[in-house]
C-alpha cells in the first residue's frame, strides 16, 4: 500500500519541484555550516560580486522560464484532452522530462534567492562562497541539461503519437502484470460457498488499488477465506460488494472494515493495476479519430495495430506465471476476462468505423493475426469480435465491394 501511494504521490505536478526546492534551501543551509570547520589549506579566492551576478541572473530568468514552462505543459494537457481523450491527461502529466524540467527550474529559482540572500546578509565566508560558486555552476549545468531535454519533448508532448505511445506503454505495463501474475498473486475464484457474506463498500468510486497483503492477513487472524469480486478498474457502490468472507467455521467473527480498508477507491480510475483502462483509452482515441468532425481514419488504423501489438505481447506464453504458487493462499482473486478485453479494445472501433473500409480492413487483419495465437481464449476472443464487427459493417456498408474486402480479410474458422 506504501508503495503504491508513494508512485501516486510521484505523479502529482507539485511534487518534484517541492523537493527540489527542498534541496535547494538545504544546500545554502550546509554551505554556511561548513564555514565553521576550520581549514588549514588554502582555498581558491571567488569575487562575490561576480557570485552575486550569476545568482541574480539564475533568479530572473528561472521564474521566466518556470512560467513558461508550466504555460507551454498547460496547452499539451489541453491538447491531449482534446484530441486523444482526457482519460489521457493523467499520462500526460506523469512525464517525467517535463516535470524534472520544471523542478530544475523552480529549484535553481529558490536556490539563487536564498544564496543571494545569505550573501547580502553577509552569513557566508570564505568555504561557503565557494561552496556556493560550485552549486551555482552545478545549478547552471542542470538547467541548461534540463532546457535542452526538455525542448525536445515539449515539441512532442500532448501530441496523437507520443499520446498513443504513453497510454500503449501504461496498457502494457498493466497487462504483463496480470500476465505474470494472473490472480495477483492469490488463488483464483471458484464457486461462492453457501455461508459467504458479502462485504460493501462505504465509499463510491473505481477501485484503484487492492492491499492483498492486508486481506491475506485479516483472512489469518479471523481464520477465513476473502474472495476479490472488485477488481481494480470496477465501480464500487452500495449494491456491489467488494468482496466476500468465507468464515471456516460457524462461531468464527470477523471485521468488515479491515477488509473495506484494503480498497482503495476513487474518483478516477488509474493505469497501473487497470489494463482495461489503457485498452479502453486507446478505443477512444481511436473512436474520436473516426467521428465526422475529426476524420481521421489514419489514427484508428494506427490505434488498430497498437492494440494488435498490446494483446500479442499479452497472450504469448509466460513459464513463469504457470510455475509461480499462489502468495496469498487465504485470498480468492479472478483473472482478467479475455472477452471483456476484447470488447473494451475493438467494440468503439467496431462500431464507429463499420462504415469506413480502410479501418474495417485492417480491424479484421488484426484480428486474424490475434486468431492464429496459441492461446484458445485469445483465438474464440478475436472470431466473436470478427463476427460483431462483420454484422455492423453489413449494415452500414452501401457498397458490396467493401464489405466483401472486409469479409475477405476477416480470419477463416481452423
Amino acid at each position: 500500500m506504501l508503495r503504491w501511494a508513494l508512485r501516486r504521490l510521484r505523479e502529482k505536478l507539485w511534487f518534484r519541484p517541492l523537493l527540489a526546492c527542498l534541496v535547494s534551501i538545504v544546500s545554502v543551509w550546509v554551505a554556511s555550516v561548513l564555514d565553521r570547520i576550520p581549514i588549514s589549506l588554502p582555498l581558491p579566492k571567488i569575487s562575490v560580486d561576480s557570485l552575486e551576478f550569476l545568482l541574480s541572473v539564475l533568479a530572473t530568468s528561472m521564474l521566466v522560464m518556470a512560467t513558461f514552462a508550466v504555460g507551454a505543459m498547460v496547452s499539451a494537457y489541453a491538447s491531449a484532452s482534446v484530441i486523444a481523450t482526457p482519460r489521457s491527461v493523467s499520462l500526460v502529466i506523469a512525464d517525467d522530462v517535463s516535470q524534472n524540467t520544471l523542478s530544475s527550474f523552480l529549484g535553481a529559482f529558490i536556490f539563487s534567492l536564498v544564496a543571494l540572500s545569505a550573501l547580502k546578509n553577509d552569513v557566508l565566508e570564505e568555504i561557503g562562497i565557494l561552496l556556493i560558486s560550485a552549486l551555482t555552476i552545478l545549478a547552471y549545468t542542470l538547467v541548461i541539461g534540463a532546457f535542452l531535454r526538455w525542448v525536445d519533448r515539449i515539441a512532442r508532448l500532448g501530441r496523437m503519437s507520443t499520446t498513443i505511445d504513453a497510454v500503449e506503454e501504461a496498457a502494457h505495463s498493466a497487462l504483463q502484470h496480470y500476465r505474470h501474475h494472473p490472480n495477483l498473486c492469490a488463488l483464483p475464484v471458484e464457486p461462492l460457498e453457501s455461508n459467504a457474506v458479502p462485504i460493501y463498500a462505504s465509499d463510491i468510486g473505481y477501485v484503484q488499488h487492492i492491499d492483498i497483503d492486508a486481506l491475506q492477513n485479516a483472512a489469518e487472524t479471523d481464520r477465513g477465506l476473502i474472495e476479490i469480486s472488485a477488481t481494480p478498474g470496477s465501480f464500487a457502490c452500495p449494491n456491489q460488494p467488494l468482496a466476500y468472507w468465507i468464515a471456516e467455521d460457524a462461531v468464527a467473527e470477523f471485521a468488515p472494515e479491515n477488509i473495506c480498508s484494503a480498497f482503495v477507491i476513487g474518483g478516477d480510475r488509474t493505469y497501473e493495476y487497470d489494463p482495461r483502462l489503457g485498452l479502453l483509452a486507446l478505443s477512444e482515441i481511436g473512436s474520436r479519430a473516426l467521428s465526422p468532425g475529426v476524420n481521421d481514419p489514419g489514427t484508428a488504423i494506427d490505434v488498430i495495430g497498437t492494440l494488435v501489438r498490446l494483446f500479442s505481447n499479452w497472450a504469448a506464453p509466460c513459464p513463469d506465471a504457470a510455475e509461480e504458487k499462489p502468495k496469498y493462499t487465504r485470498v480468492r482473486c479472478p483473472a482478467l476476462s479475455t472477452h471483456d478485453l476484447f470488447d473494451d479494445a475493438f467494440g468503439a472501433i467496431a462500431r464507429d468505423g463499420a462504415a469506413n473500409v480502410e479501418v474495417m480492413v485492417r480491424l479484421q487483419k488484426g484480428l486474424a493475426a490475434l486468431a492464429v495465437l496459441p492461446a484458445p481464449d485469445v483465438r474464440e476472443a478475436a472470431m466473436t469480435q470478427s463476427a460483431l464487427a462483420l454484422e455492423r459493417a453489413a449494415l452500414a456498408m452501401n457498397f458490396e465491394k467493401d464489405l466483401a474486402a472486409a469479409r475477405q480479410a476477416a480470419p477463416k474458422p481452423q
